[in-house]
């Protein structure tokens, strides 16, 4: 392991008075790094599919721009699961900074560099560099949370945290529209956001901080009295694992965490489906202009916001930690959106948004909490390789998928064969999830659990 990624060394335990004071800063102060972190994360990995109308325009077709795009899903899923395990023996800090650092400088040099766009094959190759470079941002925000947050708590702080690609993937539109009032340039449009990127890699190096143990803290199931049910919590769980334990002992022979990656697959279809593609529906069917086609983007990021916090708090506080109840309810309501969003007919322009935001609200919970399982269901040491497993699926198979086949299908059959694949691939994402019901009754945490004296 290169030195400087290696887990940070485990400090002298600090005064017992000292302890409470400090833990609640530094869980604050970790949290704002990982959440400001995973926005600027965000920022350079969707700001593509707003300059793919430009794209077109220059004589490159959907089923090119298709290709090139799932450069960032195929590279980001793979990455997220192999980068996950070298998450999992890393110092979050900087391993989260490093990847988005090399993650800007990929967007900075597609915006300035003219080779860079000048055909799909490079596109692809930068695209794919960049989708690996994103797979560094997840893993090391997993594991910052389970060991600065414990299980009875983390669902609603998971749902906090997630919101901060909704409010990265929500600037993209923004500030796509200022690059272009200022420089008057497509280019800006991917050059810009990687500057921004650059800025918060280097807000991350300052804030975010390895583990408890590191700051001379104790864990956070000790400083919280709440130890996880779904496996045997023992001191043991506190060590570093082989690579060889993360994946064979935890991760691949979990039969559960089979059953949501694949249902992940179908959400991300959904959810790339819908957003990497809306610039282009709305531009081409809708006829919404380049401003209206980049707020609307903006809209449905920021819808999951509070669609994020709302399916949080309902799987810890009502429905006692279970997250497959409240994904399916979430999904059946995305369908109803997106149903209505594609047969809704050109010039009612307000319709279209409002369908976008409901969208928005709905899909992000269920993309959250299917994360959130795969915590839940992993010894902490193991939890970016968990989290990473469900994200191959997603990305790999439903992301990549929706870049694809929708630009293929929609070149050869029209947009209403494309919105029928994402209807299908939300029905069966709500069955495969319903598979789960009975089976995570038996994860659930137990309700009689302390306060929480660590906030």
């Amino acid at each position: 392991m290169i030195s400087f990624l290696a887990p940070a060394k485990h400090r002298e335990p600090l005064p017992e008075q000292e302890v409470d004071s400090t833990y609640r800063r530094l869980r604050l102060q970790v949290f704002v790094g990982i959440f400001a972190g995973y926005a600027g994360y965000y920022l350079v990995r969707k700001n593509f599919t707003l300059a793919m109308p430009y794209l077109i325009d220059l004589g490159y077709s959907k089923t090119d721009l298709g290709l090139a795009l799932s450069g960032v899903s195929i590279a980001y899923g793979l990455s997220k699961f192999l980068m996950g395990s070298v998450s999992d023996r890393s110092n979050a800090r900087t391993f989260m900074a490093l990847g988005l650092a090399c993650s800007a400088v990929v967007m900075i040099v597609m915006g300035t560099v003219p080779i860079a766009t000048s055909s799909v094959s490079i596109m692809f190759g930068l695209l794919l560099m960049n989708g690996w470079f994103q797979g560094m941002g997840w893993p090391p925000c997993g594991r910052v949370m389970v060991h600065w947050f414990s299980q009875n708590e983390r669902g609603t702080k998971m749902a906090v945290w997630n919101v901060a690609h909704n409010i990265g993937g929500g600037m993209v539109g923004p500030i796509a529209i200022l690059a272009m009032a200022i420089f008057a340039d497509w280019h800006a449009i991917l050059y810009v956001h990687g500057i921004f990127a650059l800025i918060v890699a280097g807000f991350i190096l300052v804030v975010v901080r390895d583990t408890p143990q590191s700051e001379g803290l104790p864990t956070i199931e000790t400083q919280r009295n709440d130890f996880p049910k779904a496996y045997a919590y023992s001191t043991s769980h506190e060590k570093e694992l082989s690579a060889k334990a993360i994946f064979f002992e935890f991760v691949l022979n979990n039969k559960f965490l089979w059953t949501i990656a694949i249902a992940n697959a179908f959400v991300y279809f959904v959810r790339y489906g819908v957003l990497d593609w809306a610039p282009t529906y709305l531009n081409e069917v809708k006829h919404f202009s380049f401003e209206q086609s980049g707020w609307a983007y903006a809209f449905y990021e920021f819808a999951g916001i509070p669609g994020t916090l709302f399916c949080g708090w309902l799987s810890d506080r009502i429905f006692n930690g279970r997250r497959a109840p409240v994904s399916i309810l979430f999904l059946v309501l995305t369908l109803v959106c997106v149903l209505t969003y594609w047969w809704n007919p050109p010039g009612n322009p307000n319709l279209d948004i409002a369908m976008l935001v409901g969208i928005g609200f709905f899909i992000y919970g269920p993309v959250m909490l299917i994360g959130v399982q795969a915590l839940d269901l992993a010894p902490k040491k193991a939890a970016g390789t968990a989290a990473g497993f469900t994200g191959l699926f997603g990305y790999v198979g439903g992301a990549v998928s929706a870049n694809i086949v929708i630009g293929l299908v929609v070149d050869s059959a029209g947009w209403n064969a494309g919105f029928a694949l994402i209807a299908a691939a939300c029905v069966l994402a709500i069955i495969l999830l319903s598979l789960t019901w009975q089976a995570e009754k038996e994860h659930a945490p137990d309700t009689n659990v302390p306060g929480e004296s660590g906030d």
